[in-house]
Order: C-alpha cells, then structure tokens, then sequence
C-alpha cells in the first residue's frame, strides 16, 4: 500500500514579497515509487528498491530518491527500459472468506485479504498498488472490491454516490414482515437514523438488506435494532455487480461493469491523480 506523503507546512501569508508556490497552477506531481506502483509497473516495495539501487532514471537522469517527484509528460525508464506511467483504472471484485481481516496488517494470528488476494494475480496486475473499496468485518463474507484508484474508492463508499449494497443475514430469532418494516422506515441508531432500506424476508432466519450508506457495522445494528440479532453476514452486490466467484477467488471487472455497475468511469490516471 503507499506510504503517506511527508507531512507538509502550511502557506505563508500573502505577501508581494512571497513568490507563487512551485506548482501553483500546475498539476501537482506524484512520487516516484507511487507513481510507478499506481501504473502498475511494480509494487511498490520493489519500486523504492529498484530506485534506491539506481536502476530508475527520469528525463535521462539517475534518481535514487523514492519520494522524487515526477512531473506529468516526464520520461521515465526502468533498467534502461522506458515505462508508461498512466495507470488505467481497474477493479477486482472478490469473494472475501470468513476469518480475514480487511487490512494491510493481521492481529494475533488472523490473516487479511491481501494475504489471500495479492499471491493469486497474475504479472499483468501483480504491479499495482490495491486499495479495498470499504471493509467488510471479520467474520462478515462476500463481495469486496480492490481498485487501484483511490477516487473510486471515494465514489463507492461516499453516502452521497447512494450506490446500493445488498446483504443476507442470517439472524438468531424469527424474522418476519412485522418485525422488519421498522428498517424499511428507517431506524435510530446510536451514530443518527439509518437510512429507509430496502428488506426482503427470504424465510425466518433469513433477511436480504440492501442500504446505501457504509456505516460501521451498520446492518447488524440495523437489525439488531429490531430484535434480530445477526448471526452471520454475507455480502452479495455492491450497485450492479453482483458476487459471481468462488470464496477466495477473484476476477477483473470490466469497463462497461465499473461503469455501468458502479456509475464510476474508467480513466486513465496520470502522475498525482486519483
């Protein structure tokens, strides 16, 4: 994953004695080892590596610094080889088993996603750098997406995109009409009301859910809200992609997918965007 940026001072006051910032109407640049990652041309471990070893060079020079920024248009080669840094965007969906963390890092023993996903990609995607679109709790399974786009990670989880994300849950106690129609209204939660969802009864200890809102651990508040204590949680489509692999594999979307099925349009990004 990339690191953060250094941590930058703020502005000066205005003054006639102080001159425009470097890129000040300007596309602000991206560093070298995210730029390179986000392209895909190699995780970005191995990016700063290859850097520091000197093998990378911009505009015909040797750079050793990972954190060097790289202006758009600027010539970059990789071992002598030159490389494109347009990145174009792509979205994984994958079937998040039960017992995975959604994170870089495991706790005490429990794995994570990347641990299951990142060893599966082949070389034409093992390059990039991959962000989960939202978390799915622990024990929760299903659709996850991995982009490498950080806007469209912004554009799914965003409540105001009000894309839809269906779930089943399996509850404790019975489950009927009566005892859901609170959740088709809109329920209080402990963080403010939830939103009206959309509730099928499927039999009685089974709800469908589907909400347009991120909120952690939102469904099973939801319920819990209502009596039904949730049991296990598994998430079957987020807006029009539905879940279509088995547990622990993936696939690549299409464009017409992530267009279409998340409303979002696939573009290429330059150094510094997305």
């Amino acid at each position: 994953m990339p690191r953060k940026p250094p941590a930058r001072r703020p502005p000066a006051s205005p003054s006639k004695h102080v001159h425009p910032g470097r890129w000040e109407g300007k596309a602000k640049p991206d560093w070298l080892s995210r730029a390179l990652a986000r392209a895909g041309v190699l995780p970005q471990e191995e990016a700063e590596e290859a850097i520091q070893a000197g093998r990378v060079s911009v505009n015909g020079r040797v750079v050793k610094q990972p954190l060097a920024p790289v202006p758009q248009g600027a010539s970059v080669r990789v071992d002598g080889l030159p490389v494109s840094l347009e990145a174009p965007t792509r979205v994984l969906v994958f079937h998040k088993p039960a017992e995975l963390l959604t994170s870089t890092v495991g706790q005490h023993g429990v794995g994570t996603v990347y641990e299951r996903l990142l060893p599966q990609l082949p070389p034409e995607l093992a390059g990039f750098t991959w962000h989960a679109v939202g978390r799915l709790d622990r024990g929760t399974t299903g659709l996850l997406l991995f982009t490498n786009d950080d806007k469209l990670v912004t554009h799914v989880t965003s409540p105001e995109t009000h894309l839809t994300k269906r779930y089943v849950a399996t509850v404790f106690s019975e489950a009927d009409e009566e005892r859901v129609e609170p959740l088709r209204r809109g329920v209080q939660l402990e963080d403010g009301p939830a939103r009206p969802a959309k509730v099928r009864v499927r039999d009685a200890h089974t709800v469908e859910v589907t909400v347009t809102e991120g909120r952690n651990h939102q469904v099973k508040r939801m319920l819990g809200a209502v009596g039904l204590p949730v049991r296990a949680l598994h998430r079957e489509a987020v807006g029009g992609v539905e879940l279509d692999v088995p547990e622990g594999a993936f696939r690549l979307l299409t464009d017409a997918e992530v267009s279409e099925g998340l409303r979002y349009t696939p573009s290429l990004l330059p150094p510094g965007e997305g």
